[in-house]
């Protein structure tokens, strides 16, 4: 955990524009510019990069998946150039992540999380994000399943860090992952019952 350097006020400022950061749809605007029609109502109705991929467009899904990843990444690189602390960047990254899962512009129904969990990782500890983001890549090669690769990597990522030296990250990485789980309830009751739907699918 870091230590506590940055002024409550500063903190304050930090917590609310990384949430706002991390509220945008990109997924709901990349469809919409790309004429692709309203994302909450295809497939799963997620707002996420795999739902997006069920357009049948490739290049919206890595847009999306860019865009998401990136604004939690933003957040924090944002947050540590202003105030040098370790303690803003990590409560950037966390803002930014509840953003993309309650966006105030969607009724706070946002998406799982995934890929802003990759890229907020990637700017706190890159070796973790990198280790990651392989866990991700791996499982979904071997399995075609996003969910699963996207637990797979959420509880890996605290013994990555662990592993790689990177300690002050395991509480976010925790909370983080506890996140993703919980987003992910509704997939590991279809993965029990073998329903899941594998990458690429209608879903």
């Amino acid at each position: 955990m870091p230590v506590l350097e940055t002024s409550a006020g500063t903190l304050i400022v930090i917590a609310v524009l990384g949430y706002l950061l991390g509220s945008i749809p990109f997924g709901v605007l990349v469809t919409k510019v790309m004429g692709l029609g309203d994302l909450r109502k295809i497939g799963s109705g997620n707002i996420g990069a795999t739902n997006v991929l069920r357009t049948g467009n490739k290049g919206a899904a890595l847009a999306t998946l860019l865009l998401d990843g990136g604004k939690g990444a933003a957040a924090v690189l944002i947050a540590r150039a202003v105030t040098g602390n370790e303690d803003a960047a990590q409560l950037a990254g966390l803002a930014a992540f509840l953003g993309h899962l309650f966006p105030a512009w969607l009724g706070f129904k946002g998406g799982k999380g995934v890929a802003t969990f990759l890229g907020t990782l990637l700017a706190l500890a890159w070796p973790v994000g990198i280790a990651a983001c392989l866990t991700w890549l791996v499982t979904a090669v071997v399995s075609r399943i996003s969910s699963l690769s996207a637990l797979v990597a959420a509880t890996l990522s605290v013994a990555w860090a662990a592993v790689l030296g990177q300690g002050h990250v395991i509480y976010l990485i925790v909370i983080l992952g506890t996140l993703v789980f919980w987003k992910h309830l509704p997939n590991i009751e279809r993965l029990k019952a073998g329903t899941e739907p594998r990458i690429g699918g209608k879903g």
